[in-house]
């Protein structure tokens, strides 16, 4: 298998890179590097960018606003981005609901919902994991009672990030209660202006607020809502969360992180040597930049085979690309951490009712720990690391 780029390719990556080197916004540049929280409005003004240049949703069918770049292009395209660093498209539009609108929505909803989604007019969220029902997602409880022209749904969603901005959800709800827990599943577009829809926050142990739980208490959803058919969100989950582990494996994020800690390793720390003379931390980074390049080079290989898939299945090899990635990214944090020392002591980046002390350290210093109790969840979203390798032995090893 030649996984090297043509000269056609490496144009492409050359265009690329020069559009985000041009077009970032240096404010969410700078955010990105410095691992600090977006705005709502950085996220949105830059989605908008990308999508007056054409490149909002790239990988959806060109007839709904995509590219038609191969499998290779859009490899370049998000290698390029998390490199740069940019933020990506909204996720839970662009790469969750966009591709299942496409694949199973009807001509309404798809009319409806996917220029907005692609000019992020509506902002979405996901609506998948419950209180005991995580992992083992299948077993969710939250239903859906048919009643005339409506569902009446009740029921209660957790970790929901960003919540508190989201215009929509989008759910899993139980459907059927008679039959095997994945056969009555359904998918619901759900309005969360809607009346008994509660959005309450999670502070994480990093201090920050970007998850919540969400109840739901007899709100009303119009059928119309519900896509593809009901008792098939089961097919319709699965299909999304395949999408969602490629783009878990963030080898350009990885990159990104490790090129900004050589360069942080190489400065003096208060008169001692610098951090990149140490030569067992040396080997570290060293180890991790091999594990990544293996992961490279395995992502590669998906791309390659993609450009002769007929069905529109996940790769499950993508399962590889989540756990190996996942543990990359937090490989990066730990070394990070090992490198501020006690500077890692965690800031608030504004002044709140816990603290109004100013970091001890470099300015940068203050979100290295943060940042590393964030990354612990990467093993545990998009399906934990542990269903995973699950999905591996039966998928590819036979077992």
């Amino acid at each position: 298998m030649d996984l090297r780029f043509t000269p056609e390719e490496i144009a492409f990556r050359d265009e690329v890179r020069a559009f985000f080197k041009a077009s970032v916004p240096e404010v969410v540049r700078r955010k990105m590097r410095e691992s600090r929280s977006l705005a709502k409005e950085d996220l949105v003004a830059w989605q908008r960018i990308l999508h007056k240049r054409g490149w909002a949703t790239p990988h959806w069918p060109v007839e709904w606003g995509g590219t038609g770049w191969s499998p290779t292009q859009q490899y370049l395209f998000m290698d390029e981005m998390q490199q740069a660093p940019a933020p990506p498209p909204l996720q839970f539009g662009v790469n969750m609901l966009g591709p299942v609108l496409i694949a199973f929505g009807n001509e309404k909803q798809k009319r409806h919902f996917l220029p907005r989604i692609a000019n992020i007019d509506d902002w979405w969220c996901q609506g998948f994991s419950e209180p005991g029902s995580g992992s083992d997602l299948a077993s969710l409880r939250t239903s859906a009672r048919r009643d005339g022209d409506h569902y009446v749904v009740n029921g209660q969603k957790t970790w929901t990030t960003l919540a508190q901005y989201a215009d929509w959800i989008f759910c899993l709800v139980r459907t059927n209660t008679q039959a095997k827990k994945q056969e009555g599943i359904s998918f619901l577009l759900i309005d969360m202006k809607s009346k008994g829809v509660t959005v309450r926050p999670i502070v994480t142990i990093d201090g920050g607020r970007e998850i919540n739980e969400v109840f739901f208490d007899d709100v009303r959803v119009p059928v119309e809502n519900l896509v593809g058919e009901e008792n098939k969100g089961w097919d319709y989950a699965k299909f999304l969360l395949g999408n969602e582990r490629v783009g878990i494996a963030r080898v350009g994020v990885s990159k990104e992180r490790i090129r900004r800690l050589k360069q942080l390793a190489a400065l003096e720390r208060d008169g001692d040597r610098p951090m990149i003379e140490d030569e067992r931390f040396r080997e570290r980074i060293a180890q991790v930049e091999v594990e990544l390049k293996a992961l490279e080079m395995t992502q590669l290989r998906v791309v390659a085979a993609e450009r002769n898939r007929k069905d529109k299945r996940p790769d499950p090899a993508s399962s590889i690309l989540k756990i190996k990635g996942s543990e990359i990214q937090q490989a990066v944090t730990e070394l990070a951490l090992e490198l501020v020392g006690p500077y890692a002591m965690p800031a608030p980046e504004e002044p709140d009712e816990f603290s109004n002390e100013p970091p001890i350290g470099p300015d940068w210093a203050g979100t290295v720990a943060p940042t590393y109790f964030n990354w612990r969840k990467t093993s545990i979203y998009g399906g934990s690391n542990e269903i995973q390798k699950n999905i591996i032995a039966k998928a590819i090893l036979g077992l």
